[in-house]
């Protein structure tokens, strides 16, 4: 968790630098200062400055992973990925699903609404597609 939390500290603190930047720029420009960049940036230095404290905090009460290691190997760190399904067709119709429901808030509510119910049809068999026989709800 140390490089992580050196990591959104850099993030946070670039953040700020930038912030100091932008509204010392922005300050002479004949407008004046633009005060939504400023807020942008200051809120994204605290949330890696925030993100960096927690991963600081959680790495202190956790053991070293063996990615925190800097003599480890690489097999140290490999583990299960989880459960693919290999000839799945959902993942296909659920993206279509998706990008028909965006291209319909793109082009008009509509479609949205026509889009939906095959948005939540595609979840539901993507979600259930080996509950069946025994198995089954």
């Amino acid at each position: 968790m140390k490089t992580e939390a050196k990591l959104f500290v850099f993030i946070g603190l670039f953040a700020v630098t930038m912030a100091v930047i932008y509204g010392i720029f922005t300050a002479q420009s004949p407008q004046g200062l633009e005060p939504v960049g400023l807020v942008a940036l200051i809120l994204t230095a605290g949330l890696g400055i925030m993100c960096g404290f927690f991963f600081w905090w959680t790495g202190r009460k956790t053991d070293l992973r063996p990615d925190d290691d800097p003599d480890g190997d690489i097999a140290a760190i490999e583990g299960d990925y989880g459960f693919f399904s290999p000839h799945s067709w959902w993942p296909l119709f659920l993206g279509a699903a998706c990008g028909l429901v965006m291209f319909g808030a793109a082009v008009g509510w509509w479609l949205v609404i026509l889009a939906m119910p095959l948005l939540v049809l595609a979840v539901i068999g993507w979600t259930f597609e080996y509950f069946k026989g025994e198995d089954a709800i």
